[in-house]
């Protein structure tokens, strides 16, 4: 038999199994007799026309069976097949003061640093892209390290649900830039840093000016078309991207960007359409996850200051916090890559929102939404209204919407029947995404009947309406 390896994101269609066996032949065998034991899997799998989604990578052996015989590559008895899905110069004298000595003693001490790779961190120039989760531990570490100029790229407040992993931030920031909230932190840990905030949305149009100051930029993003942007612009500026991205209870992590190594692109060709992969406030996140993928950001961007070490480029590094597990994939350059191959096709950075498919595509019908408010007074007039609550029953566990069909989003279609088309449906999640997704399966799917998404989901009810439910 062959071993298929499941990432937790896509653990939800396999009745929440990490491993699933199948019998011995190629890769595409494998898949496809995945995606016949759990069909609800199979359009994260597969485009319409059953083409392997740009997003999902197959490795075979440890490597990617792109570089080998694709979907045709042979898996043996008892072999393995794993599915890794994409789930955002110092200042004059280098000489180090007594007291920078006495503050980085414990790095002078190992010969792989010593005085000079100390020099090399106070001389370097780090942008992190992000003071989130991953931005967070990565800056606080970076400082520590005695890295000279840390930049700081935010535009988001501080929100008390950040603080679950967001360990930069604290209680009394709420409500502050995290920009000024992370500079704060880290010139109580080293005084001796230099921050520079960008309290602003990293674009195409203020990316490369930004990027150009620095050495190396890590990549804290939380979204695709900020990923795709920084990889881009680290490509054109021949930037080193020190890359990390976590959800649920996965982690990746790796540096791109490498004269001879590949690039974000040459791992992920194209995002996943919108919706279709939920953010971590969708879909949550293990608090301390984000804290050990982006330590392991700070561990390889110091590495690559002093030099000497062995970076992650070319190697993904795979984390799995459940089941406390660590892989290691080997990644090729692309040379068909459109940013960093042989002829490359993009020579400028591009409208990444219209890339990722966030813009509204004038062909596709529009989605009908209601507010909480709307909502509210329909109710108080006695309208007839069905309401379909298709979150995961952990998630209903926190909050419960009173008479709604509970229908998770993976049984949608083959429940349809259950809904009666003469009534208007609204669909219930945590901030009216995944609802969007579960609307469009039941439109595609032939269904007649009135379909509402509650703009905001159940968070604006709770905000707007019953202020005794939670916002979560």
């Amino acid at each position: 038999m062959i071993k298929i390896l499941i990432p937790y994101a896509l653990r939800a269609f396999t009745e929440r199994n990490a491993e699933v066996e199948v019998e011995p032949g190629t890769a595409g065998d494998a898949i496809n007799a995945l995606a016949g034991s759990y069909p609800a899997l199979k359009t994260h799998l597969f485009t319409e026309d059953g083409q392997l989604r740009d997003f999902i990578n197959l490795f075979v052996g440890g490597a990617n069976i792109n570089s080998l015989q694709g979907l045709d590559t042979p898996v043996a008895d008892n072999g393995e097949l794993m599915i890794v899905p994409a789930i955002a110069g110092g200042s004059g004298d280098s000489g180090l003061t007594n007291e920078e000595i006495a503050r980085y003693s414990r790095h002078l001490l190992l010969p792989e640093i010593g005085v000079e790779g100390q020099q090399k961190l106070k001389a370097a120039k780090v942008l992190i892209v992000g003071t989130g989760g991953l931005g967070a531990p990565l800056a606080l570490y970076l400082a520590a390290a005695g890295v000279g100029t840390i930049g700081l790229v935010d535009f988001d407040v501080v929100d008390e649900s950040n603080l679950q992993r967001q360990i930069i931030h604290s209680t009394r920031d709420v409500g502050r830039p995290k920009t000024a909230s992370a500079k704060d932190r880290i010139k109580g840990i080293n005084p001796l840093v230099n921050v520079v905030t960008h309290n602003e949305m990293l674009t195409s149009k203020n990316a490369l000016e930004i990027f150009a100051d620095y050495d190396i930029i890590a990549d804290g993003t939380d979204n695709f078309q900020t990923r795709y942007l920084v990889n881009d612009a680290c490509v054109f500026l021949g930037k080193l991207n020190v890359y990390g991205s976590v959800f649920q209870f996965d982690g990746q992590a790796s540096v791109f960007g490498a004269k001879d190594g590949p690039c974000y692109r040459c791992l992920y060709p194209s995002p996943p359409p919108p919706g279709l992969v939920p953010s971590c406030a969708e879909g949550g996140v293990m608090g301390v996850l984000p804290g050990i993928i982006g330590t392991i950001q700070a561990a390889e961007t110091i590495k690559l200051i002093v030099g000497g070490a062995k970076p992650l480029v070319g190697r993904l590094l795979l984390f799995d916090a459940w089941r406390m597990a660590f892989r290691e994939l080997k990644l090729e350059k692309n040379p068909a890559c459109p940013v960093c191959g042989n002829a490359p096709s993009i020579h400028e950075l591009i409208d990444y929102e219209q890339f990722c498919g966030l813009k509204k595509n004038q062909e596709s019908k529009p989605i009908d939404t209601i507010t909480a408010i709307e909502l509210k007074k329909r109710l108080d007039n006695g309208e007839k209204i069905q309401f379909i609550d298709i979150r995961e029953p952990h998630e209903r566990a926190i909050v419960k919407f009173p008479d709604a069909k509970v229908m998770p989003l993976g049984q949608l279609e083959r429940r349809m029947e259950e809904l009666d088309p003469s009534v208007d449906a609204v669909f219930l999640c945590k901030i009216g995404q995944r609802s969007i997704l579960g609307i469009r399966a039941l439109q595609e799917a032939g269904y007649k009947g009135k379909l509402l998404n509650l703009q905001d989901g159940l968070n604006a009810w709770a905000r707007d309406v019953d202020k005794s439910m939670p916002v979560y």
